[in-house]
């Protein structure tokens, strides 16, 4: 486990991909349990430890992910995301170039709780009625032989909106196969990396700039020298 930040209102981690950021129907551990594990034993934190959960990366996704260690600190973040006063930018991997290279994607995203899935829309429509506005910034920043990479700028923060709009514009995430890529990564990640987070301190008032690195496999490496 990395930890990017520290203080003690927030910490914020370089989850790795397959690693549940929340406890689900698995009861698989949680990077919130190794987190608190970390601050009990750091710290000799007696009983249970406080953490919040700001936001949340699908478990196939790498990449910046920040718990709040007060209440106070959980309150004024989830205002500040609330609020879309945060800049998040990810990194993917796409195995088609997009076209063309660089743009602004609105669509509608509708979810299926049942299947965990989303479908984008390009308009509104009775049978997507109750569907939520996705917005995001792409731009191709790299392409070596048939892997495309992409930054990508959120502007809104909806379930799985990037998977679902690059595969809305033909350009699924390199192993993202629940949205139209065709094989999966051996190890059931998707190149898929929350790679910076910048937002205003919520006690401190200062700029905090939060930058992961990406994970080390094959893949990723042929676009070190971007990272560099």
């Amino acid at each position: 486990m990395k930890v990017l930040f520290e203080d003690n209102h927030l910490i914020a981690i370089n989850k790795p991909n397959n690693v549940l950021v929340q406890g689900d129907e698995t009861g698989d551990e949680t990077l919130g349990d190794q987190v608190k594990q970390y601050i009990k034993d750091k710290y000799g934190k007696p009983g249970d430890v406080f953490l919040g959960t700001i936001h949340r990366l699908d478990r196939p996704v790498s990449g910046v992910t920040i718990f709040a260690r007060t209440s106070k600190a959980l309150e004024r973040m989830n205002k500040i995301f609330a609020e879309r006063e945060v800049k998040k930018t990810y990194w993917a991997i796409v195995g088609r170039r997009p076209e063309p290279f660089f743009g602004h994607l609105t669509h509608y995203i509708l979810k299926d709780s049942t299947k965990n899935i989303v479908k984008a829309y390009d308009t509104l429509s009775n049978r997507a009625r109750d569907a939520k506005k996705a917005d995001l910034d792409y731009e191709l920043i790299a392409e070596i032989e048939d892997s495309y990479l992409l930054k990508i700028d959120l502007q809104s923060g909806r379930s799985h909106q990037i998977r679902a709009q690059l595969a809305k514009i033909g350009c699924p995430i390199r192993g993202d196969v629940k949205y139209g890529y065709p094989t999966p990564n051996k190890d059931s990640s998707i190149h898929l990396h929350c790679r910076n987070i910048t937002f205003e301190h919520p006690v401190k008032k200062e700029l905090v700039n939060i930058t992961a690195s990406v994970p080390k496999d094959p893949v990723w490496k042929m676009f070190q020298a971007i990272e560099d």
